[in-house]
């Protein structure tokens, strides 16, 4: 393995520390709570939820491959059995149901909003915040959730986003909500982050030696 290749896992195994997991514990319980009033169903067997909102202060606060893996942990324990999606759900069915796809889509909208709002290794700022939650936490989201709501069931694809624009003035009210409690953190506990930005600082030690 190259030297730079072999820093590089090395690096990535060091970042997997006791407080990172805890970290990716705490999110996976953040967007479980969220889940706790329930929701309502539309478009096609869909429930709407606040749920999604947690989804996208896991991106934007621990990164994206912590944000991911928080959302990957909560959908193992929801496979299991235990009822953490909103309305008390839980168990292996919900992997077949019209929301498989959207759940399977908080790994990949965690991963992206992550990517977007710590840019670079980069403290996050309003412009990037707002592109990471519009892109990771609505578009990424849908381009997962759609087309397996559109198979599983049996409406074209076409017919089936049409139905699904009743959930956008709810994802955009949780998009703006994510913004705000995130420029909140950066300005009154930049803590909340820090370990974001350690890891790119790491890394960039590791490239000059």
């Amino acid at each position: 393995m190259p030297i730079s290749e072999a820093r590089s896992h090395n690096s990535a195994i060091r970042r997997l520390d006791a407080t990172s997991l805890a970290r990716v514990a705490i999110f996976a319980a953040i967007v479980a709570v969220l889940g706790m009033p329930g929701g309502f169903s539309v478009a096609g067997g869909v429930p709407i939820t606040v749920q999604t909102l947690g989804v996208m202060l896991a991106g934007a606060i621990i990164g994206p491959w912590l944000g991911a893996l928080s959302m990957v942990v909560l959908l193992a324990l929801v496979a299991i059995g235990l009822p953490l999606l909103a309305g008390g759900r839980g168990g292996l069915g919900v992997f077949f149901g019209p929301s498989a796809g959207y759940l399977f889509g908080w790994i990949l909208g965690a991963f992206v909003i992550g990517l977007i709002v710590h840019f670079g290794g980069r403290k996050p700022v309003l412009w990037r915040t707002i592109l990471g939650m519009l892109l990771g936490g609505i578009l990424a989201i849908y381009a997962v959730g759609l087309p397996v709501q559109s198979m599983i069931t049996g409406l074209p694809l076409g017919e089936t986003a049409i139905l699904s624009l009743v959930f956008i003035p709810g994802d955009l009210i949780k998009a703006v909500t994510a913004t705000i409690i995130v420029m909140t953190l950066v300005r009154a506990y930049p803590r909340a982050f820090r370990r974001v930005w350690a890891s790119r600082n790491t890394q960039n030690l590791e490239s000059v030696r």
